[in-house]
């Protein structure tokens, strides 16, 4: 069941009253960001950070608290650290009622939700990647790209095998060996990689160099830091070498 934040409890000595007001300054903003606003300050840690690495809430018109991944609902809105232990946080110390300065509900499945609706659009851009002619699956065939491609990342399920991973990662290292990286994700079931691009058993894939397959690893890193799982990189001569590397060859 939601529950109700009358009666937060402000960690800055800001006093809340019985109709659920609060004094002090609002913590809040009256519109979604501009693009050219930078930062925002998180109400969990009281930090100022990049919006790149918050998670907008807003006040919906019943009350209730809703995330706004995409940063352009209307209305008035908090911030807080895009992670799983920070939206908790938010969540057990009733953080967004004095935020936004009202009567709010919020759900205590909040922090599953967002990751539920990170994880569906990280997949959802990586079927486009896919309709785009930017994934390959399978492992020869993933195992020649590796070698000759340019790529934005290697992507492996979940459930993968070990020996699968390690002469992959050795392709990745003769390709590319040194500092650097190649991302690797490795924070999706098979099932889910299935159903991302419509077909069965998905193991392993590589994506090309492409603007869907570069948002695709922007969307599965932001998810890797909220479960606090990182994105790993496999050494690279390059920095940029996971889009750089040699030119595609037909």
């Amino acid at each position: 069941m939601p529950t109700t934040e009358a009666d937060a409890a402000p960690l800055d000595g800001t006093a809340a009253h019985e109709d659920g007001s609060f004094d002090g300054p609002a913590e809040y903003d009256e519109r979604p960001p501009r693009k050219g606003d930078v930062s925002r300050t998180c109400i969990v840690s009281r930090e100022v950070m990049p919006i790149a690495d918050l998670i907008r809430f807003v006040l919906a018109p019943d009350g209730s608290v809703v995330p706004d991944l995409k940063r352009d609902l209307p209305g008035r809105g908090v911030w807080v650290e895009a992670t799983r232990t920070a939206v908790e946080k938010a969540v057990a110390k009733r953080l967004f009622a004095r935020g936004l300065r009202a009567q709010v509900t919020v759900d205590p499945g909040l922090p599953a939700l967002i990751d539920r609706l990170m994880g569906e659009q990280a997949l959802g851009t990586f079927g486009l990647a896919r309709k785009a002619g930017l994934v390959v699956t399978g492992f020869a065939k993933v195992e020649a790209a590796v070698a000759r491609e340019r790529l934005v990342c290697v992507v492996h399920a979940a459930e993968a095998g070990a020996d699968g991973i390690n002469k992959l990662t050795a392709a990745l290292r003769r390709r590319f060996g040194g500092e650097g990286g190649c991302p690797v994700v490795r924070i999706f079931a098979g099932p889910q990689l299935d159903l991302a691009l419509g077909r069965s058993n998905v193991i392993h894939a590589a994506l090309l160099h492409g603007r869907a397959a570069e948002i695709f690893l922007e969307r599965a890193s932001a998810l890797g830091r909220y479960r606090g799982e990182a994105i790993t990189r496999v050494p690279s001569n390059d920095d940029n070498a996971q889009t750089s590397g040699t030119e595609p060859q037909e």
